[in-house]
């Protein structure tokens, strides 16, 4: 049984993702794989052009975490105050949610923050001094101090 490599044009269930280069047997590729549109034959040329790629791509990662670091220094070294308006004992009147840290931190900071990144359990509503976790990326978080203050 004859083995080839084959590069994937789509997901293919038990073989793998999209791009990557996977051996197969010559049978199922010619019969199955190929005449779908799946996959292709790798080439020498091919193989060459994506080792250029791959290439390409880590440092096209490596820059994006580097930013990513830079703006967890950048957010880590601030304290964000957010003034709400206070009832008694402390209570707010409403609460303050991830959406609301989202745009002081990029109003602040001119940086573009989600509520989504911000990881509140659930919204505040007493006065204080909080830490929230901002996901810039999945390997970089960073942790910021929230101040609520009355108005």
């Amino acid at each position: 049984m004859k083995k080839i490599k084959v590069l994937l044009l789509k997901d293919v269930n038990n073989l793998g993702k999209k791009g990557e280069v996977v051996d197969v047997s010559d049978g199922y590729a010619r019969n199955y794989l190929f005449p779908r549109g799946l996959a292709r034959e790798v080439t020498e040329g091919m193989l060459e052009h994506l080792k250029l790629q791959e290439l390409f791509q880590k440092k096209k990662e490596e820059k994006l975490l580097e930013k990513y670091r830079k703006e967890k220094s950048i957010i880590e070294g601030e304290v964000f105050v957010i003034k709400a308006k206070v009832g008694e004992k402390g209570k707010l009147f409403g609460s303050i949610t991830s959406k609301d840290i989202a745009e002081v931190i990029s109003k602040k900071l001119k940086l573009d923050i989600d509520k989504r990144q911000i990881d509140l359990e659930e919204p505040i509503k007493s006065l204080g001094e909080y830490n929230v976790e901002v996901k810039l990326h999945p390997q970089v978080v960073a942790n910021v101090k929230i101040l609520i203050e009355a108005e």
